[in-house]
Protein backbone atom coordinates (compact mmCIF):
# COMPACT_ATOMS: atom_id res chain seq x y z
CA UNK A 1 0.00 0.00 0.00
CA UNK A 2 2.76 2.38 0.93
CA UNK A 3 4.57 1.75 -2.27
CA UNK A 4 1.42 2.19 -4.32
CA UNK A 5 1.06 5.86 -3.10
CA UNK A 6 5.10 6.47 -3.40
CA UNK A 7 3.50 5.74 -6.97
CA UNK A 8 0.81 7.84 -6.59
CA UNK A 9 2.47 11.26 -5.44
CA UNK A 10 5.42 11.03 -7.92
CA UNK A 11 2.49 10.61 -11.24
CA UNK A 12 0.97 13.71 -9.86
CA UNK A 13 3.96 15.85 -9.38
CA UNK A 14 5.03 14.40 -12.74
CA UNK A 15 2.00 15.71 -14.25
CA UNK A 16 2.04 19.06 -12.62
CA UNK A 17 5.34 18.88 -13.61
CA UNK A 18 5.09 18.40 -17.45
CA UNK A 19 1.89 20.61 -17.35
CA UNK A 20 3.80 23.42 -15.62
CA UNK A 21 1.50 24.37 -13.51
CA UNK A 22 3.23 27.20 -10.86
CA UNK A 23 0.59 27.20 -7.80
CA UNK A 24 2.71 29.15 -6.09
CA UNK A 25 2.04 33.23 -5.86
CA UNK A 26 -1.21 32.64 -7.88
CA UNK A 27 -4.24 34.02 -6.13
CA UNK A 28 -4.84 34.81 -2.20
CA UNK A 29 -8.12 36.26 -2.42
CA UNK A 30 -11.29 35.43 -3.97
CA UNK A 31 -10.86 36.74 -7.44
CA UNK A 32 -14.14 34.52 -9.07
CA UNK A 33 -16.73 35.28 -6.48
CA UNK A 34 -17.83 38.74 -6.56
CA UNK A 35 -21.50 38.46 -5.59
CA UNK A 36 -21.95 34.79 -3.59
CA UNK A 37 -21.09 36.28 0.13
CA UNK A 38 -24.85 37.13 0.56
CA UNK A 39 -25.13 33.01 0.22
CA UNK A 40 -22.17 32.23 2.07
CA UNK A 41 -22.56 34.81 4.97
CA UNK A 42 -25.59 32.84 6.24
CA UNK A 43 -24.05 29.80 8.23
CA UNK A 44 -27.33 28.30 8.78
CA UNK A 45 -27.99 27.13 5.30
CA UNK A 46 -25.86 24.20 3.05
CA UNK A 47 -22.83 24.26 5.62
CA UNK A 48 -21.83 21.54 7.62
CA UNK A 49 -18.48 21.54 9.76
CA UNK A 50 -14.92 21.59 8.27
CA UNK A 51 -13.48 18.23 8.64
CA UNK A 52 -9.56 18.93 8.14
CA UNK A 53 -7.26 20.19 10.61
CA UNK A 54 -7.54 23.67 12.02
CA UNK A 55 -9.86 25.82 13.32
CA UNK A 56 -13.01 23.73 14.02
CA UNK A 57 -15.39 26.09 14.89
CA UNK A 58 -15.34 27.91 11.17
CA UNK A 59 -18.02 26.17 8.77
CA UNK A 60 -17.79 26.37 5.36
CA UNK A 61 -20.14 25.74 2.27
CA UNK A 62 -20.64 22.32 1.68
CA UNK A 63 -23.94 22.41 -0.19
CA UNK A 64 -23.85 22.26 -3.97
CA UNK A 65 -25.50 24.84 -5.62
CA UNK A 66 -24.75 24.13 -9.64
CA UNK A 67 -24.42 20.55 -9.94
CA UNK A 68 -27.83 17.58 -10.04
CA UNK A 69 -25.55 15.00 -10.85
CA UNK A 70 -23.36 13.53 -8.48
CA UNK A 71 -21.46 11.68 -10.82
CA UNK A 72 -20.02 15.06 -12.39
CA UNK A 73 -19.08 16.41 -9.21
CA UNK A 74 -17.19 13.79 -8.79
CA UNK A 75 -15.24 13.49 -11.32
CA UNK A 76 -14.57 17.16 -11.43
CA UNK A 77 -13.55 16.33 -7.72
CA UNK A 78 -10.81 13.70 -9.39
CA UNK A 79 -9.81 16.12 -11.98
CA UNK A 80 -8.72 19.04 -8.93
CA UNK A 81 -7.13 16.61 -6.80
CA UNK A 82 -5.24 15.93 -10.07
CA UNK A 83 -3.92 19.37 -10.76
CA UNK A 84 -3.71 20.37 -6.71
CA UNK A 85 -2.81 17.02 -4.90
CA UNK A 86 -2.58 16.00 -1.66
CA UNK A 87 0.98 15.87 -0.15
CA UNK A 88 4.34 16.09 2.09
CA UNK A 89 3.22 19.90 1.93
CA UNK A 90 -0.68 19.91 2.75
CA UNK A 91 -4.14 19.07 1.99
CA UNK A 92 -5.14 18.50 -1.94
CA UNK A 93 -7.62 19.90 -3.58
CA UNK A 94 -10.68 17.79 -2.20
CA UNK A 95 -9.47 18.53 1.39
CA UNK A 96 -9.32 22.33 0.84
CA UNK A 97 -13.17 22.10 -0.74
CA UNK A 98 -12.01 23.25 -4.28
CA UNK A 99 -14.63 21.67 -5.88
CA UNK A 100 -17.41 23.07 -3.99
CA UNK A 101 -15.72 26.50 -4.53
CA UNK A 102 -15.79 25.67 -8.36
CA UNK A 103 -19.70 24.59 -7.67
CA UNK A 104 -20.38 27.65 -6.36
CA UNK A 105 -18.77 30.20 -8.65
CA UNK A 106 -20.51 28.21 -11.99
CA UNK A 107 -23.78 29.12 -9.78
CA UNK A 108 -23.03 32.64 -9.46
CA UNK A 109 -21.63 36.15 -11.78
CA UNK A 110 -18.41 34.10 -12.78
CA UNK A 111 -20.38 30.75 -14.70
CA UNK A 112 -23.12 32.76 -15.93
CA UNK A 113 -20.54 35.89 -17.33
CA UNK A 114 -22.91 38.75 -15.96
CA UNK A 115 -22.05 41.85 -17.50
CA UNK A 116 -19.33 40.58 -19.99
CA UNK A 117 -19.75 40.99 -23.17
CA UNK A 118 -20.86 37.37 -25.17
CA UNK A 119 -21.50 38.51 -28.78
CA UNK A 120 -19.24 37.35 -31.53
CA UNK A 121 -16.31 36.57 -33.11
CA UNK A 122 -15.88 33.58 -31.74
CA UNK A 123 -13.13 30.99 -31.53
CA UNK A 124 -10.60 30.35 -33.53
CA UNK A 125 -9.53 33.93 -33.13
CA UNK A 126 -5.95 35.10 -32.31
CA UNK A 127 -3.80 33.96 -29.27
CA UNK A 128 -4.33 37.10 -27.70
CA UNK A 129 -7.69 37.34 -27.43
CA UNK A 130 -8.20 35.08 -24.85
CA UNK A 131 -11.77 33.28 -23.82
CA UNK A 132 -13.34 32.93 -27.26
CA UNK A 133 -16.94 31.19 -27.31
CA UNK A 134 -20.42 31.53 -27.04
CA UNK A 135 -20.98 28.84 -24.40
CA UNK A 136 -21.05 30.71 -20.96
CA UNK A 137 -18.43 29.15 -18.45
CA UNK A 138 -20.81 26.96 -16.68
CA UNK A 139 -21.70 25.16 -19.86
CA UNK A 140 -18.20 24.95 -20.94
CA UNK A 141 -17.75 23.15 -17.62
CA UNK A 142 -20.76 20.57 -18.71
CA UNK A 143 -19.15 19.45 -22.01
CA UNK A 144 -16.03 19.75 -20.52
CA UNK A 145 -16.78 17.33 -17.72
CA UNK A 146 -19.12 15.10 -20.11
CA UNK A 147 -15.86 14.89 -22.52
CA UNK A 148 -13.44 13.75 -19.57
CA UNK A 149 -15.92 10.76 -19.14
CA UNK A 150 -16.43 9.79 -22.83
CA UNK A 151 -12.41 10.02 -23.28
CA UNK A 152 -12.01 7.63 -20.34
CA UNK A 153 -14.95 5.38 -21.56
CA UNK A 154 -13.01 5.41 -24.98
CA UNK A 155 -9.37 5.03 -23.97
CA UNK A 156 -9.83 2.86 -20.90
CA UNK A 157 -13.44 1.25 -20.97
CA UNK A 158 -14.28 2.99 -17.52
CA UNK A 159 -15.44 6.23 -16.24
CA UNK A 160 -12.85 8.82 -15.36
CA UNK A 161 -13.56 8.65 -11.26
CA UNK A 162 -12.88 5.11 -11.89
CA UNK A 163 -9.56 5.28 -13.16
CA UNK A 164 -6.06 4.83 -11.98
CA UNK A 165 -3.95 8.38 -10.98
CA UNK A 166 -1.98 8.28 -14.25
CA UNK A 167 -4.14 7.06 -16.45
CA UNK A 168 -6.48 10.83 -15.11
CA UNK A 169 -3.02 12.28 -15.76
CA UNK A 170 -3.51 11.21 -19.84
CA UNK A 171 -6.93 12.10 -20.05
CA UNK A 172 -6.37 15.80 -18.74
CA UNK A 173 -2.99 16.10 -20.50
CA UNK A 174 -5.11 15.14 -23.67
CA UNK A 175 -7.01 18.14 -22.86
CA UNK A 176 -4.85 20.38 -21.76
CA UNK A 177 -3.13 19.81 -25.34
CA UNK A 178 -6.19 20.38 -27.23
CA UNK A 179 -6.52 16.87 -28.25
CA UNK A 180 -10.33 16.05 -27.17
CA UNK A 181 -13.28 17.40 -29.15
CA UNK A 182 -15.58 19.45 -27.83
CA UNK A 183 -18.65 21.63 -28.63
CA UNK A 184 -18.54 24.91 -28.76
CA UNK A 185 -15.07 25.35 -27.07
CA UNK A 186 -11.39 24.00 -27.36
CA UNK A 187 -10.88 21.67 -24.68
CA UNK A 188 -7.45 23.58 -23.85
CA UNK A 189 -9.88 26.43 -22.89
CA UNK A 190 -11.58 23.96 -20.56
CA UNK A 191 -8.59 22.94 -19.29
CA UNK A 192 -6.98 26.38 -18.86
CA UNK A 193 -10.59 27.58 -16.99
CA UNK A 194 -10.34 24.34 -14.57
CA UNK A 195 -6.44 24.63 -13.90
CA UNK A 196 -7.41 28.69 -13.16
CA UNK A 197 -10.66 27.60 -10.62
CA UNK A 198 -8.50 24.84 -9.07
CA UNK A 199 -5.58 27.33 -7.90
CA UNK A 200 -7.95 30.04 -7.20
CA UNK A 201 -10.40 27.47 -4.84
CA UNK A 202 -7.18 26.82 -3.32
CA UNK A 203 -6.20 29.99 -2.36
CA UNK A 204 -9.50 31.94 -2.54
CA UNK A 205 -11.09 33.42 0.68
CA UNK A 206 -13.01 30.52 2.53
CA UNK A 207 -15.90 32.37 2.50
CA UNK A 208 -16.33 31.52 -1.03
CA UNK A 209 -15.85 27.79 -0.11
CA UNK A 210 -13.25 26.70 -0.70
CA UNK A 211 -9.49 26.96 1.15
CA UNK A 212 -10.74 24.70 3.68
CA UNK A 213 -9.85 25.94 7.22
CA UNK A 214 -7.52 28.80 5.48
CA UNK A 215 -4.75 25.64 5.27
CA UNK A 216 -4.39 26.58 1.34
CA UNK A 217 -2.53 30.41 3.18
CA UNK A 218 -1.00 28.07 5.61
CA UNK A 219 0.99 26.55 2.87
CA UNK A 220 2.16 29.51 1.67
CA UNK A 221 2.42 31.79 5.08
CA UNK A 222 -0.27 34.26 3.99
CA UNK A 223 -1.91 36.08 7.13
CA UNK A 224 -5.24 36.49 5.01
CA UNK A 225 -7.68 39.39 5.40
CA UNK A 226 -5.95 41.76 8.10
CA UNK A 227 -8.11 45.50 8.38
CA UNK A 228 -4.45 47.09 8.88
CA UNK A 229 -0.95 46.21 10.30
CA UNK A 230 -0.46 49.68 11.81
CA UNK A 231 0.66 47.95 15.27
CA UNK A 232 3.53 45.97 13.26
CA UNK A 233 4.14 48.53 10.33
CA UNK A 234 7.61 49.35 12.27
CA UNK A 235 9.11 46.27 13.60
CA UNK A 236 12.14 45.40 12.57
CA UNK A 237 11.91 41.78 12.76
CA UNK A 238 9.61 39.83 10.94
CA UNK A 239 6.00 38.80 11.96
CA UNK A 240 4.36 35.62 11.50
CA UNK A 241 0.27 36.22 11.80
CA UNK A 242 -1.94 33.26 12.00
CA UNK A 243 -4.44 33.67 9.23
CA UNK A 244 -7.42 35.65 9.17
CA UNK A 245 -10.80 35.08 6.86
CA UNK A 246 -13.35 37.94 5.61
CA UNK A 247 -15.76 35.59 8.20
CA UNK A 248 -13.50 37.27 11.09
CA UNK A 249 -14.57 40.57 10.12
CA UNK A 250 -18.67 39.63 10.62
CA UNK A 251 -20.75 40.32 13.11
CA UNK A 252 -22.37 38.49 15.12
CA UNK A 253 -24.64 40.40 16.87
Amino acid sequence: MAENNEKTTMSRRRFIKNSSYVAGGAIGGGVLGTVLGRNLLNDNQGTAPEESSGDSSQNFNRALMYFTREKDFNILSQATERIFPDDDNGPGAIALGVPFFIDHQLAGAYGHNDREYMQGPFYPGSDFQGYQTRLKRHEVFDVGIQAMDRESQKEFDASFEELEGEQQDQILKKLQDGDVKLKGVTSSTFFELLRSATIEGAYSDPLYGGNGNMEGWMMKEFPGNYMSYIDEIDEEEFITKEPKALRAHISTQ
